[in-house]
Protein backbone atom coordinates (compact mmCIF):
# COMPACT_ATOMS: atom_id res chain seq x y z
CA UNK A 1 0.00 0.00 0.00
CA UNK A 2 1.12 3.25 -0.64
CA UNK A 3 2.07 5.42 2.16
CA UNK A 4 1.67 9.20 2.09
CA UNK A 5 3.86 11.63 4.08
CA UNK A 6 2.44 14.80 5.02
CA UNK A 7 4.54 17.88 6.67
CA UNK A 8 3.83 18.67 9.94
CA UNK A 9 1.61 21.60 9.11
CA UNK A 10 -0.66 20.11 6.87
CA UNK A 11 -0.68 16.72 9.16
CA UNK A 12 -1.65 19.93 12.42
CA UNK A 13 -4.32 20.97 9.88
CA UNK A 14 -5.73 17.49 9.21
CA UNK A 15 -5.82 16.87 12.70
CA UNK A 16 -7.40 20.10 13.51
CA UNK A 17 -4.83 21.21 16.37
CA UNK A 18 -1.50 23.51 16.13
CA UNK A 19 1.44 22.87 14.62
CA UNK A 20 3.57 23.84 17.80
CA UNK A 21 1.18 21.41 19.78
CA UNK A 22 1.80 18.79 16.78
CA UNK A 23 5.35 19.54 16.83
CA UNK A 24 5.66 18.83 20.97
CA UNK A 25 3.64 15.61 20.08
CA UNK A 26 6.37 14.44 17.88
CA UNK A 27 9.50 15.73 20.74
CA UNK A 28 7.15 13.55 23.56
CA UNK A 29 7.32 10.57 21.45
CA UNK A 30 3.41 10.39 21.15
CA UNK A 31 3.63 10.95 17.46
CA UNK A 32 5.54 8.82 14.75
CA UNK A 33 7.40 10.77 12.14
CA UNK A 34 9.83 10.02 9.43
CA UNK A 35 12.39 12.33 9.23
CA UNK A 36 13.89 13.68 5.55
CA UNK A 37 17.23 13.48 4.96
CA UNK A 38 17.24 17.38 5.43
CA UNK A 39 16.07 16.90 9.55
CA UNK A 40 12.45 17.62 8.32
CA UNK A 41 9.83 15.20 9.78
CA UNK A 42 6.91 13.98 8.00
CA UNK A 43 3.82 11.94 9.37
CA UNK A 44 2.09 9.11 7.83
CA UNK A 45 -1.70 9.31 6.81
CA UNK A 46 -1.81 5.82 8.96
CA UNK A 47 0.06 7.77 12.06
CA UNK A 48 -3.36 10.69 11.59
CA UNK A 49 -5.62 7.54 11.16
CA UNK A 50 -4.29 6.02 14.20
CA UNK A 51 -4.29 9.84 16.34
CA UNK A 52 -7.48 10.27 15.55
CA UNK A 53 -8.99 6.52 16.42
CA UNK A 54 -7.18 7.03 19.51
CA UNK A 55 -9.39 10.16 20.22
CA UNK A 56 -7.60 11.08 23.80
CA UNK A 57 -5.19 9.37 25.80
CA UNK A 58 -1.66 10.57 25.17
CA UNK A 59 -2.29 13.04 22.38
CA UNK A 60 -5.69 14.35 22.25
CA UNK A 61 -7.35 15.62 18.76
CA UNK A 62 -9.01 19.11 19.82
CA UNK A 63 -9.98 21.76 18.06
CA UNK A 64 -8.07 24.56 17.16
CA UNK A 65 -9.04 28.39 19.24
CA UNK A 66 -12.54 29.78 17.37
CA UNK A 67 -14.09 26.39 15.77
CA UNK A 68 -16.66 24.48 16.47
CA UNK A 69 -15.84 21.86 18.29
CA UNK A 70 -18.26 19.59 15.76
CA UNK A 71 -19.98 17.59 18.88
CA UNK A 72 -22.92 15.35 19.00
CA UNK A 73 -24.59 15.65 22.18
CA UNK A 74 -26.29 12.98 20.98
CA UNK A 75 -27.25 9.82 19.12
CA UNK A 76 -29.19 6.75 19.15
CA UNK A 77 -26.96 5.03 16.16
CA UNK A 78 -23.97 3.48 17.77
CA UNK A 79 -22.37 2.47 14.47
CA UNK A 80 -20.16 5.30 14.13
CA UNK A 81 -17.27 5.67 12.04
CA UNK A 82 -15.01 8.77 12.31
CA UNK A 83 -13.22 8.96 8.37
CA UNK A 84 -11.41 11.31 5.89
CA UNK A 85 -13.18 12.63 3.08
CA UNK A 86 -11.80 11.21 -0.64
CA UNK A 87 -13.63 12.55 -2.96
CA UNK A 88 -17.50 14.28 -2.81
CA UNK A 89 -19.18 13.80 -6.49
CA UNK A 90 -22.44 15.74 -6.99
CA UNK A 91 -24.61 15.11 -9.96
CA UNK A 92 -28.18 16.15 -9.89
CA UNK A 93 -30.11 15.70 -6.76
CA UNK A 94 -27.77 13.35 -5.04
CA UNK A 95 -24.54 13.07 -4.24
CA UNK A 96 -21.52 10.45 -3.48
CA UNK A 97 -19.49 10.87 -0.51
CA UNK A 98 -16.23 8.45 -0.26
CA UNK A 99 -14.51 7.89 3.47
CA UNK A 100 -11.40 6.67 3.59
CA UNK A 101 -11.75 4.71 7.20
CA UNK A 102 -8.41 3.71 7.94
CA UNK A 103 -6.92 1.52 5.31
CA UNK A 104 -10.83 0.66 4.11
CA UNK A 105 -13.13 2.74 1.96
CA UNK A 106 -17.28 3.69 2.51
CA UNK A 107 -19.00 5.14 0.47
CA UNK A 108 -22.65 6.61 1.02
CA UNK A 109 -25.37 8.56 -1.58
CA UNK A 110 -27.03 11.26 -0.08
CA UNK A 111 -28.65 14.13 -1.75
CA UNK A 112 -27.08 17.45 -2.87
CA UNK A 113 -28.71 19.61 -0.29
CA UNK A 114 -27.06 17.59 2.17
CA UNK A 115 -23.90 18.21 1.01
CA UNK A 116 -24.62 21.65 0.64
CA UNK A 117 -25.80 21.90 4.26
CA UNK A 118 -23.24 19.85 5.59
CA UNK A 119 -20.22 21.94 4.31
CA UNK A 120 -18.87 18.78 3.03
CA UNK A 121 -15.57 18.71 1.11
CA UNK A 122 -12.86 16.26 0.07
CA UNK A 123 -9.88 16.87 2.86
CA UNK A 124 -12.29 17.29 5.84
CA UNK A 125 -13.45 14.25 8.32
CA UNK A 126 -16.75 13.14 8.68
CA UNK A 127 -18.63 10.78 10.78
CA UNK A 128 -20.41 7.67 9.03
CA UNK A 129 -23.35 6.77 11.13
CA UNK A 130 -25.13 3.35 10.22
CA UNK A 131 -28.71 2.45 11.00
CA UNK A 132 -29.73 -0.19 9.58
CA UNK A 133 -32.09 -3.08 10.61
CA UNK A 134 -30.19 -5.87 9.45
CA UNK A 135 -26.32 -6.65 9.95
CA UNK A 136 -25.16 -9.54 8.52
CA UNK A 137 -21.60 -10.92 9.74
CA UNK A 138 -19.23 -13.22 7.08
CA UNK A 139 -16.15 -14.86 7.82
CA UNK A 140 -14.03 -16.26 4.87
CA UNK A 141 -13.83 -19.98 4.79
CA UNK A 142 -10.09 -21.87 5.97
CA UNK A 143 -9.86 -24.48 3.15
CA UNK A 144 -7.12 -26.81 4.24
CA UNK A 145 -6.33 -30.23 2.60
CA UNK A 146 -7.94 -32.82 5.02
CA UNK A 147 -11.38 -30.51 4.83
CA UNK A 148 -11.29 -30.88 1.26
CA UNK A 149 -11.28 -34.85 0.79
CA UNK A 150 -14.70 -36.17 -0.37
CA UNK A 151 -16.04 -39.77 1.02
CA UNK A 152 -16.69 -42.47 -1.24
CA UNK A 153 -20.15 -40.96 -1.31
CA UNK A 154 -19.54 -37.67 -3.03
CA UNK A 155 -19.94 -36.02 0.55
CA UNK A 156 -17.11 -34.64 2.68
CA UNK A 157 -16.15 -36.31 6.22
CA UNK A 158 -18.26 -33.35 8.09
CA UNK A 159 -21.28 -33.34 5.92
CA UNK A 160 -21.31 -36.73 6.03
CA UNK A 161 -20.83 -37.28 10.18
CA UNK A 162 -23.96 -34.59 10.77
CA UNK A 163 -26.34 -37.37 8.44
Amino acid sequence: MNTTLLTVRAAADRLGVGYSTLKQWIYSGRVRTTTTAGGHHRVAEAEIDRLVAKGGGDAPVTPKAGRPTGLIVALSGRNQLRGFIEEVRTDGLLAQVRLRIGDQRLTAVITADAVDELKLKRGDYALAIIKSTEVMIAREAEVTARRAKRTPRGLSRAESRSR
